[in-house]
């Protein structure tokens, strides 16, 4: 049993989110994918679009213009151009 993703959203003004989540959605460059709980470590260009944090039957969405995404050891980091 892995345990719950952490996932914090950087922008240049600050922290826009920290939390923790069951699945995270995200806007790769190339194509969107899902980050799930043992995710392998990845470092990837986001374009613009939506983030979807869920935990649980809870569910936040996050509109971001670009940035770079660093998933290690079940914490996601997320370098937003803007959000």
């Amino acid at each position: 049993m892995y345990k719950p993703l952490t996932i914090r959203i950087l922008t240049p003004e600050g922290t826009l989110f920290e939390g923790t989540a069951t699945a995270v959605f995200l806007p790769g460059a190339v194509s969107p994918f899902e980050v799930l709980p043992g995710h392998g470590a990845i470092i990837s260009a986001l374009s613009a679009g939506v983030i979807r944090v869920e935990n649980g039957n809870q569910e936040e969405r996050f509109e971001l213009s670009g940035g770079v995404v660093r998933v290690l050891d079940n914490v996601i980091t997320v370098c937003a151009e803007t959000a």
